[in-house]
């Protein structure tokens, strides 16, 4: 029986071992990566983004659409897509986005790299821009009380 133990150990070990295994490519082995991407996002009336991480690569033109998949008319439960700058206080923003209404609770000033307008049940709204520098962006939702669970990263690499 410690035969088997033993033999089990060497084998994970060994794996374990060559997961660090390096392999060199030559700039023409590389794959070319793609200068666009597209990515939906969704959305609905139980306040959540479908996905939590979006992974794209710097200088990537990036077309985002976002669709609101629910029922709800965008005065009770709107949805938008807000990439916000490094460094920007999460809370913050969202406190003075709650006062923004006139302008779909977008408030003023540089803390974000792009955004779709507000959207309710049925709809859908899509953008186009540059993938921002590499690094992490936080990415929510801006109608008033969302941000706290509707958010994400894009991961830039």
């Amino acid at each position: 029986m410690k035969k088997i133990y033993y033999l089990i150990l060497i084998i994970l070990i060994g794996c374990v071992n060559n997961t660090n295994t390096k392999v060199e490519l030559n700039s023409e082995d590389e794959p070319e990566i793609s200068k666009e991407i597209s990515i939906e996002l969704s959305t609905s009336d139980n306040m959540l983004f479908d996905k939590k991480i979006i992974y794209v690569n710097s200088r990537q033109k990036i077309t985002l659409t976002l669709n609101h998949i629910g029922e709800f008319d965008k005065k009770i439960m709107g949805h938008n897509f807000v990439l916000l700058k490094k460094e920007v206080d999460i809370t913050d923003f969202a406190m003075r986005a709650m006062k923004a209404r006139k302008n779909e609770y977008i408030p003023k000033g540089d803390d974000i790299i792009a955004y779709t307008k507000l959207i309710g049940g049925g709809e859908s709204d899509t953008i186009i821009f540059d993938a921002p520098e590499k690094g992490s962006y936080t990415y929510i939702c801006s109608f008033p009380g969302h941000y706290g669970i509707m958010r994400g990263i894009l991961i830039v690499k």
